[in-house]
């Protein structure tokens, strides 16, 4: 069997509707092959939809049995869980 390849993912500074589809195809290979670490710090905007595709991606790694981490959030990141409401599970997986 091979080993599991662990993968970082820099998100761009912003994340709306136009970046979603690149980094949910990346995020969809990244999480079949290993454990996948998402890097925020560069996050100036984002999107809500953005922010429920990283839990879904969070739960399908999951369930593949591979770490899931949101790593170095920036401060318009954690803004835009905190007014969202989704602190709770974004606790789970943000790092930093």
């Amino acid at each position: 069997m091979a080993q599991a390849r662990s993968r970082t993912i820099a998100l761009p500074a912003i994340v709306d509707l136009d970046a979603l589809d690149p980094i949910r195809d990346e995020l969809v290979d990244a999480i079949e092959s290993g454990p996948v670490t998402v890097s925020g710090a560069a996050i100036e905007r984002v999107a809500t939809n953005a922010l429920f595709m990283l839990l879904s991606a969070a739960e399908t790694a999951r369930r593949n049995n591979f770490a899931f981490s949101v790593s170095a959030p920036s401060e318009a990141f954690r803004l835009a869980v905190s007014r969202l409401g989704l602190g709770a599970p974004f606790a789970a997986i943000m790092e930093g």
